[in-house]
């Protein structure tokens, strides 16, 4: 029996796995069902000229440099048990374009049942208040075919792998552009963003020893497969080979102007120096160990909690504009859940985390190399952005555009609880200016390895 994708079970990868599961995750790439260590990471965008060459590169990349999903996962069980590492992550997908050049026919690619991913991210951008194609990065541009993921914990090891994978590349393809991420960590040990708050906190998780490590009164982690999973059109067997569509978006971040917003909207609101860390915590919904707002007026206190909703929040504590709010309502809206995977890139001088003040933040040059894998672009990636991120009607008329996020004009003026918990609201206010830029990107699919092996 093929793998039944809407299950609500977590993997259980401690009992035995039946042979469809196994040949679902033998030919599955890494980083989609779990993340993979990916401190260091290397982003190559590819442009093959000739599809005999291209396909023949694919191929020897899955042959001999990817491990599947099921690999990764019982390195990452070898790791808990015996402290042993992992070997490094390479990950591929292939944009409609690359589909195209590697010798696949319009009416193969209406085999994929994903608009946007048909019509590729420059067509896509009134739906979703993107910059105009002109104003993207070069790189961005042009027409991409693939994208190469290359990710460990240790700057050595994807170096060379790095060098490898250019150096078999064939000489009609072309590398047209190339992002580095490098993770960013507060004192704690927990990743954060460039504006210093804890990224990443609250994922859709697949497998059950994730998912058991989390409380879960209030809010149960587990998703299942068909979040994330599809099955691959061209494997040769769509129902024991998947993949998943992955949006990639370099989004570069205004720290200084960011850390200007928090003082001014602190200042607007009278907040008192012992409660400033309120104003950005509104913005983002966390303060930046991670503290859910809508949990406690203060960061600390404890060890941070994820197991909250926001079903008894009416906008006193966390604002509906707040980021976390915007993107993951919680109480509803769990089918639209995305598996994030992205990283910071950028060098600073500054200590992120700390309380410097804005003029010491960079204005530019860093950021979020943004990632996710769907089971559709349509319903998952486009709608948080449409439905949630740039709607100012959100949940209530006049809550505004995400203040992180958020693109497209802010017209509508907003409010904000001028104390946690409490009903008196600010006088209506100018939303808070953009401080993040979509600089380009694309929408791929990352196929089974069944497909690229037989390529």
């Amino acid at each position: 029996m093929p793998v039944d994708l809407t299950n609500a079970h977590p993997l259980d990868l401690a009992a035995a796995l039946d042979a469809d599961t196994k040949a679902m995750l033998d030919n599955l790439q890494p980083n989609i069902l779990r993340a993979h260590v990916r401190e260091h990471l290397s982003v190559l965008f590819v442009r093959f000229n000739d599809a005999a060459e291209g396909r023949a590169f694919l191929r020897y990349l899955a042959t001999t440099k990817m491990k599947s999903a099921r690999k990764h996962l019982e390195e990452v069980r070898d790791f808990a048990a015996r402290g042993r590492r992992g070997t490094p992550y390479v990950g591929v997908g292939i944009s409609k374009a690359g589909y195209r050049d590697l010798g696949h026919s319009v009416e193969d690619m209406r085999k994929f049942g994903d608009k946007p991913f048909r019509d590729g991210m420059k067509r896509r951008i009134a739906d979703v208040n993107d910059p105009p194609v002109e104003q993207w990065e070069w790189t961005y541009q042009r027409e991409i075919h693939a994208v190469i993921l290359i990710g460990d914990a240790e700057p050595d090891t994807v170096a060379a792998l790095r060098e490898e994978i250019i150096s078999e590349l064939p000489e009609s393809a072309r590398v047209l552009g190339e992002e580095t991420g490098r993770g960013l960590r507060n004192p704690a040990g927990d990743g954060i963003e460039h504006f210093g708050y804890v990224d990443g906190r609250s994922q859709p998780l697949f497998v059950k020893d994730e998912v058991d490590r989390e409380p879960k009164q209030h809010w149960n982690p587990a998703f299942p497969l068909s979040n994330v999973l599809v099955p691959d059109p061209f494997a040769p067997d769509p129902s024991r080979h998947h993949g998943s569509y992955l949006v990639f978006r370099k989004l570069e971040q205004n720290v200084k102007a960011f850390k200007e917003v928090e003082q001014e909207l602190a200042d607007s609101l009278g907040l008192a120096v012992a409660d400033r860390d309120r104003a950005g915590a509104m913005l983002v919904g966390r303060f930046k160990d991670g503290t859910p707002l809508t949990l406690k007026p203060k960061a600390g206190g404890g060890p941070v909690s994820n197991d909250f909703t926001f079903d008894a929040d009416d906008g006193s504590k966390c604002p509906f504009s707040g980021h976390i709010r915007k993107t993951n309502p919680r109480d509803f809206g769990r089918e639209v859940l995305m598996a994030r995977r992205g990283q910071t890139y950028g060098e600073r001088t500054d200590d992120p985390w700390d309380d410097s003040p804005p003029e010491t933040r960079p204005s530019g040059e860093v950021g979020l190399l943004f990632m996710a894998f769907n089971s559709s672009l349509l319903d998952q990636f486009e709608f948080t952005q449409r439905s949630w991120a740039n709607n100012p009607d959100f949940l209530n008329p006049a809550t505004g555009h995400d203040p992180v996020i958020g693109q497209g004009a802010r017209d509508v003026k907003v409010t904000f609880p001028k104390v946690w918990g409490k009903p008196e609201m600010s006088v209506p206010q100018t939303q808070v200016a953009q401080t993040v830029t979509m600089k380009g990107g694309e929408y791929f699919f990352a196929p089974s390895l069944a497909y690229l092996r037989n390529m």
